[in-house]
């Protein structure tokens, strides 16, 4: 896990809670994401977006966004391969033989994140327990 400093990261995955804070101009996020070459947006965290929306009174405004920000050349969509549920299943047991649970979906997405080799940004520091996950939990 890596504390946000100046670091930068050629590929990076956006959880929910990260998705959340770049639509409100987070601006140390933006710096970060400003220099990233790949940007992957798992499809976990978009049913988490897609959850959200449905469940809120802007749906209509926060999808446009989301389907725009998913249009920028950088932003590619992160799928379950045969790799990432292999993953899961380590992960999920490494956890699991730890005494560390995390939720479900943040297995998921870190092991989108390992089988990417890419570099986690979120805000919930739950994912300090998987071990090997580059992974930097930022302030609000």
């Amino acid at each position: 896990m890596t504390i946000f400093g100046t670091e930068t990261f050629d590929r990076v995955v956006l959880d929910t809670s990260a998705y959340a804070h770049f639509r409100r101009g987070h601006s140390r996020l933006l710096d970060v994401l400003a220099l990233a070459e790949i940007i992957f947006i798992p499809v976990i965290t978009l049913g988490e977006l897609e959850a959200g929306f449905e469940l809120g009174n802007r749906q209509k405004e926060n999808r446009t966004a989301l389907r725009e920000f998913l249009q920028e050349p950088s932003v590619v969509r992160a799928s379950i391969s045969d790799s990432v549920t292999r993953l899961y299943g380590q992960v999920f047991a490494q956890l699991r033989r730890a005494g560390t649970p995390i939720p479900v979906n943040d297995v998921w997405i870190a092991a989108t994140t390992l089988e990417r080799t890419a570099h986690l940004l979120t805000f919930d520091a739950d994912f300090h327990h998987v071990e090997a996950l580059e992974c930097t939990v930022l302030e609000p």
